[in-house]
């Protein structure tokens, strides 16, 4: 494996400065239920704050990613390219091989206190989940939360799993003194579709109670509609069922995104879409014939649709991740004021 040519950036190429070499690579394995068939190698990174190339269409400029390889194993996971930079296969080797930057939250934290820093929004979530089952071992994301909320840094979340409550005091207490934005992706909340295109993460329902729970401890959250599947997911009565949902936990938006299939998601989801849905093979060849993603019209399409369902059931803005603070305490009173003023004290 190609260890010392992993770099900072989840889109680098392999011959940019490596973040560590073989020599500091740990690989175990755990017989639990759990863990089985899932190998963990343990690395110590040197750099954790990724910048997000110029020409990406996220919307933030940085990322931590503690984790590469993913075991909630979505057959349509963008990020599967990124385990051919080590020699790894995107296939199942990207859903069982599982890279874990030990040393995340203790270079986060140095890292944010470089004078280089400027204490920009950090994005979570959005290379491979940063809450799937490998979390539930290495609790990498507390760490993480307390020193970004230690200097009041805005954040964001995005997952699909409901190990996010374990750390819900810790998103409280940092939604008090800084911008934090969860964002839950719930493409569907058809069970078979979820059965088969996402079979390692929580049920659909299971996530939208992350959205509920959030919600009545004062942190608003959003959904992230994704992925839309085409000729799958993409029913008006299988939008609407989703919508109503998404409504009924009460999150603050609900934003559509429909797949897209990038080189090394689209080798693997095609060879999974000829297995079990082989009539729709040709349908997507053409619906994906000029590239990754599909066409604007149907894109928006979908888009007008979930927007009109999120309109009838009375969600708020569609806009992803929304910020949400925990209400600041009421001011106090005169009085109040006049006792706790601050008071010069005595060398003597």
């Amino acid at each position: 494996m190609r260890w010392e040519n992993l770099t900072d950036s989840d889109h680098a190429r392999a011959a940019d400065p490596a973040l560590f070499g073989a020599d500091a690579v740990t690989t175990r394995t755990f017989d639990t239920p759990e863990f089985r068939g899932i190998t963990f190698h343990e690395v110590r990174a040197r750099s954790i704050l990724n910048r997000v190339p110029g020409a990406s269409r996220m919307p933030f400029e940085w990322t931590v990613n503690p984790y590469r390889g993913c075991s909630h194993a979505c057959v349509y996971c963008f990020a599967r390219k990124t385990h051919s930079y080590l020699d790894l296969d995107t296939g199942l080797g990207f859903d069982s091989q599982i890279v874990v930057k030990v040393n995340a939250p203790e270079l986060l934290r140095r890292q944010l206190a470089s004078h280089r820093w400027q204490g920009e929004h950090v994005a979570m979530g959005t290379n491979v989940d940063c809450y799937q089952r490998a979390e539930g071992r290495y609790r990498l994301m507390p760490g993480i939360i307390a020193a970004l909320t230690e200097r009041a840094n805005p954040f964001s979340v995005l997952t699909k799993g409901t190990l996010i409550l374990r750390d819900l005091d810790l998103l409280t207490r940092a939604a008090r003194v800084t911008d934090v934005g969860i964002s839950v992706s719930v493409g569907s909340t058809d069970p078979e579709l979820w059965r088969t295109v996402e079979p390692g993460t929580p049920a659909p329902e299971r996530r939208l109670e992350v959205v509920r729970t959030l919600g009545e401890h004062g942190i608003g959250c959003g959904v992230l509609m994704a992925p839309v599947i085409p000729f799958l997911g993409d029913e008006p009565a299988q939008l609407r069922a989703t919508v109503r949902a998404i409504a009924a936990a009460g999150a603050t938006s609900v934003t559509p995104l429909v797949l897209h299939l990038r080189p090394g998601a689209r080798e693997w989801f095609m060879a999974w879409l000829a297995r079990h849905h082989p009539y729709l093979v040709r349908r997507y060849e053409r619906l994906y014939a000029e590239g990754a993603y599909a066409p604007k019209w149907y894109q928006r399409r979908i888009t007008r649709q979930v927007h009109d369902l999120a309109q009838e059931y009375g969600i708020g803005p569609t806009r992803a991740g929304m910020p949400r603070r925990i209400a600041e305490p009421a001011p106090p009173e005169p009085a109040q004021l006049a006792a706790t003023e601050p008071v010069q004290l005595s060398l003597l």
